[in-house]
C-alpha cells in the first residue's frame, strides 16, 4: 500500500473536456499522473464510485467550499478520483458543477487504485473492484499526508481534515 514518502504510481487517470482547449480535444483526455503532478501541490481525494449518495452530498459539496481555502494553503489543484469511466466522472461534474475548482478524474480500470493497494472490493455487491475512500496531499508527485477512510465512515476523507494538513505542511 502507498505511504507518506512514495511516489504516486506512473499510471494514466483520464478526464472528460468540455471545451477544446491547449492539446486537448472534447471528450475523454489522458492525464498521466506523473507529468500532471509534477512541480505541483495536489490536494487528491478518491471515492468508491460517482453519484454515491454520501459522495454528492458531502465530500465533493466539502471540497468545493472548501476550494479557494486550499489554493490559499498553497494546492494547486484539487483532485476527485473515482473507478469510473471519463463520461460518467464528466457528467458528475456538470452535477456537482465542479468546473475550475475540482478536476473529476476517471479510473475506469482501477489502474490507478490497484497500484496505490488502496482497492475496494464491492464484487459480492455488483460494484466490482473498487477505490477506498481517502484523501491525500501530494507534493511534486510524493504523497505528503495519507488519510484513508474506515468502512462506512466518514472521519477522515474529508475537505477539513486535508484542509488542516495542507495549512500544516
Amino acid at each position: 500500500m502507498i505511504q507518506v514518502g512514495d511516489t504516486l504510481p506512473a499510471s494514466t487517470l483520464m478526464e472528460y473536456s468540455e471545451v477544446e482547449g491547449e492539446g486537448c480535444s472534447i471528450g475523454p483526455n489522458p492525464v498521466p499522473v506523473d507529468k500532471a503532478t509534477a512541480g505541483k501541490t495536489i490536494a487528491l481525494f478518491a471515492l468508491p464510485g460517482a453519484f454515491t449518495p454520501t459522495c454528492s452530498a458531502k465530500h465533493v459539496p466539502g471540497y468545493l467550499e472548501k476550494a479557494e481555502e486550499f489554493k490559499a494553503a498553497g494546492v494547486d489543484e484539487i483532485w476527485c478520483v473515482s473507478v469510473n469511466d471519463a463520461f460518467v466522472m464528466g457528467a458528475w461534474a456538470r452535477d456537482q458543477k465542479t468546473a475550475g475548482k475540482v478536476r473529476m478524474l476517471g479510473d475506469g480500470d482501477a489502474t490507478f487504485a490497484k497500484a496505490t493497494g488502496l482497492t475496494l472490493d464491492l464484487n459480492g455487491k455488483g460494484l466490482g473492484l473498487r477505490s477506498n475512500r481517502y484523501s491525500m496531499l501530494v507534493r511534486d508527485g510524493k504523497v505528503v499526508t495519507l488519510n484513508i477512510e474506515a468502512p462506512g465512515k466518514f472521519e477522515v476523507s474529508d475537505a477539513a481534515t486535508l484542509l488542516a494538513q495542507a495549512k500544516a505542511a
